[in-house]
């Protein structure tokens, strides 16, 4: 079983047991992270795309070490001006190994702004912007013709 998950802002195709090097992560060697952004997964012939993530998809692994990447040399030169710089640079990394890759498993907490969605704002943001605006207009909201669609929603609710 594999799967493309997101991590540090890039995507990686993962397996059990795998190690793989990401950007630097917070957290000590030794602890266990897990990535809930996960895009796609796949085992044997039953792939399950996400749009974007997998609901309830999660990828577990554990920090084996943080270390610098390979040393690369950065140098700039503009001929005939006597202009040349050089520099180096190395990436901070960490290196991850895989634990394990649960589809139907328990989802990371939710914030608790989403879990306080209401029902007249999930209706509210089925309607256009001139829509709203004509609902503001009826309720005797100021400003209402300058303000986006979440602050229209916002002053309706």
């Amino acid at each position: 079983m594999y799967a493309i998950v997101e991590i540090a802002g890039q995507q990686f195709k993962v397996a059990k047991d795998q190690k793989v090097f990401v950007h630097r992560l917070a957290g000590e060697e030794g602890d266990k992270v897990s990535f809930d952004k996960v895009l796609l997964t796949g085992d044997g012939d039953n792939i399950t795309l996400g749009a974007p993530a997998i609901d309830g998809a999660l990828v577990e692994a554990k920090i084996t070490r943080h270390l610098k990447g390979d040393k690369v040399i950065v140098f700039k030169k503009k001929r005939r001006k006597g202009y040349r710089v050089k520099n180096g640079h190395r990436q901070a990394l960490t290196e991850i190994s895989i634990e394990g890759i649960s589809v139907s498993g328990s989802k990371k907490s939710t914030s608790a702004k989403k879990e306080e969605t209401t029902s007249s704002e999930k209706d509210l943001s089925s309607h256009t912007v001139a829509e709203l605006r004509e609902m503001a207009k009826e309720k005797g909201v100021e400003g209402y013709s300058s303000m986006k669609k979440a602050e229209l929603i916002a002053a309706l609710s």
